[in-house]
């Protein structure tokens, strides 16, 4: 038994699949195949169930995989150790990053990093709310950059910065003549928002004192707040934007953006992370730079 053969069993567990867990490993899938058939012969037992679609493991499986995944963290943690006490930061650091948070931050921190930390292997991947909880409890990421307090029970949040609210109002809405907005004054019809599956739907609908089936113009499954603001651009429409998202937004149309009357309309960004996660310097040079980067962006 080898730690490739348990990285590559679980590998198929997660991807549901020999060919997207080959693509995943970087390896061709005959060689996958084979490491796990390998490892199937020498315990005597079948742990994958090839007959379904997506492949699942069998009740062997299932138990052989739950101590794997404790087997793999053993020994990611002796390397994360020993780099540790030779006072580097190394390893592999698995990051998502939800959809309205991903197109307006990561370009600012990951050259730094990747300079500063050239031992760490960074992978990131965009995911949504839904998405990274389940990636974090089924061990296929490490950590994540969400809005806090959406995360739920067994992961835990370290809020970074604040990141305040904007309405984004078409010239041709009643409101945008004003600078300040209230949201009791925005017309629920009026207003266009991300998709299901974004947090960012559900602070936006809290913020409105609305029911999650509120009225709409327009939906999109695009999850894009880019796409949303041209829309508003076309339209008399008018949406809520983040911050974050502020610098992009071309010069001439600037003056769409109006602030929103009550001090508490944000959301906080937050570094997620399972409650038994190891990695905790990686993790720490991470929302440092991150820190670092947002401070001399708003400065």
């Amino acid at each position: 038994m080898t730690i490739i053969q348990l990285e590559y069993l679980l590998a198929v567990a997660n991807c549901g699949s020999f060919s997207q867990a080959a693509e995943h490993c970087f390896v061709t899938q005959p060689s996958l195949s084979m490491q796990i058939k390998s490892l199937e012969e020498e315990l005597g037992v079948v742990l994958l169930d090839r007959s379904k679609k997506p492949v699942i493991p069998t009740e062997a499986g299932a138990v052989v995989l739950e101590r794997a995944r404790e087997t793999l963290k053993a020994y990611n943690c002796i390397r994360e150790a020993v780099a540790e006490l030779k006072g580097e930061t190394a390893g592999k650091l698995r990051l998502g990053v939800i959809p309205t948070i991903a197109p307006y931050l990561l370009h600012k921190f990951i050259p730094t990093f990747v300079r500063e930390y050239p031992k760490v292997e960074l992978e990131i991947s965009e995911m949504i709310t839904s998405e990274i909880v389940e990636a974090l409890k089924r061990d296929r990421i490490d950590a994540a950059l969400v809005a806090s307090g959406t995360c739920g029970e067994g992961i835990f949040e370290q809020e970074l910065f604040n990141d305040r609210f904007y309405a984004y109002v078409s010239p041709e809405n009643p409101l945008y003549e004003r600078q300040n907005i209230r949201i009791e004054d925005i017309d629920l019809k009026d207003l266009v928002i991300l998709s299901p599956g974004n947090c960012m739907r559900d602070q936006i609908i809290e913020l409105c004192q609305a029911r999650r089936s509120m009225p709409t113009h327009y939906s999109f499954e695009s999850g894009s707040l880019d796409t949303l603001m041209r829309i508003v651009d076309c339209t008399s429409c008018l949406t809520i934007v983040p911050e974050m998202s502020v610098e992009f937004i071309p010069s001439d149309r600037r003056d769409r953006l109006k602030t929103l009357a009550k001090g508490a309309m944000s959301r906080k960004i937050a570094v997620a992370v399972r409650r038994t996660y190891v990695k905790n310097s990686i993790i720490k040079v991470l929302t440092d730079t991150i820190l670092a980067c947002v401070e001399q962006s708003r400065s």
